[in-house]
């Protein structure tokens, strides 16, 4: 008798979602749970996992994205009009979870602006039988999962403003028991701020801009850091990434191996145009 082996797992595929209830977190924050058959296979790993939302045009059923046998998208969906193709997106993985009837659950928090762009839109109007497309995660142990302490962190600093605040939140939760964390997160008003599950020794900042909190890096170098070996996790506007990622690695001497930084959106730019700078960007290097 011959066998032959399992053919290997795609660490990233397609995923369709199906919105089951929206909940308010905030002024600023809204949950949205997805469900249905089309998460079968969902491994998300944690922490700060990401995957790409596809987002349908107003009057469209569900997203439009061109997917191939061979799985091959990218180039068919740019070839589209833009207002046919599915709008894409870059979004964390806030939980997820097993329901009570043993169908996969998955919770994506949407931070909303009033002059926010179509994901706000999409998501302020959201439904329960909605259907989104997703690329995200068929392994838990994926590239698209940043936030790695290595084995001899002694203590971590987080700072992440409301767009990275889910994933902030995440890793919160993630994190041993006992172990030290500085942790700064900046929101737009009060009630944004959320309650935190976590069994590290965490000291949470809540940086609210409508309190006249300060600018993320004066609040993180006026601070008394603890003694030993860090891990730095810091994500949100690109700005305030890279200011304080300097202010780290060049003033505090941090190893900069060990500070993982993610913009996650520029001041000013949509995400289509940040997406070609960094082509453009990247051929200019090459």
């Amino acid at each position: 008798m011959t066998t032959s082996a399992a053919p290997p797992i795609a660490p990233f595929r397609f995923f369709g979602l199906t919105v089951t209830r929206t909940r308010r977190l905030g002024p600023s924050m809204l949950r949205i749970t997805f469900g249905g058959p089309g998460l079968d296979g969902f491994a998300a790993g944690g922490r700060d996992q990401s995957l790409s939302l596809f987002l349908p045009h107003p009057g469209q059923p569900e997203p439009v994205v061109p997917v191939g046998e061979d799985g091959n998208w990218f180039d068919a969906w740019r070839a589209l009009p833009e207002d046919v193709r599915a709008v894409m997106r870059s979004y964390t993985v806030r939980a997820q979870r097993t329901a009570p009837d043993g169908a996969t659950e998955m919770d994506i928090d949407f931070a909303l602006h009033g002059d926010g762009g179509p994901a706000c839109r999409w998501a302020s109007d959201a439904s329960p039988g909605d259907r989104l497309k997703a690329l995200g995660p068929a392994v838990e142990d994926n590239t698209a999962v940043r936030f790695r302490p290595p084995e001899d962190t002694d203590w971590v600093l987080i700072w992440a403003d409301e767009t990275a605040l889910p994933a902030a939140s995440a890793a919160l939760e993630w994190l041993p028991a006992g172990m030290q964390a500085r942790v700064w997160l900046e929101v737009q008003h009060t009630r944004d701020r959320q309650a935190l599950d976590t069994a590290a020794r965490a000291r949470i900042t809540w940086l609210v801009r409508d309190e006249g909190a300060p600018a993320a890096l004066d609040a993180v170098s006026a601070a008394e850091l603890p003694e030993g070996t860090p891990y730095v996790w810091i994500a949100g506007e690109s700005s305030q990434v890279r200011a304080l990622r300097r202010h780290l690695v060049r003033e505090r001497g941090f190893d900069r191996g060990r500070v993982t930084f993610v913009g996650y959106w520029r001041r000013g730019m949509s995400e289509e145009q940040l997406r070609e700078a960094a082509a453009t960007t990247a051929t200019e290097d090459e």
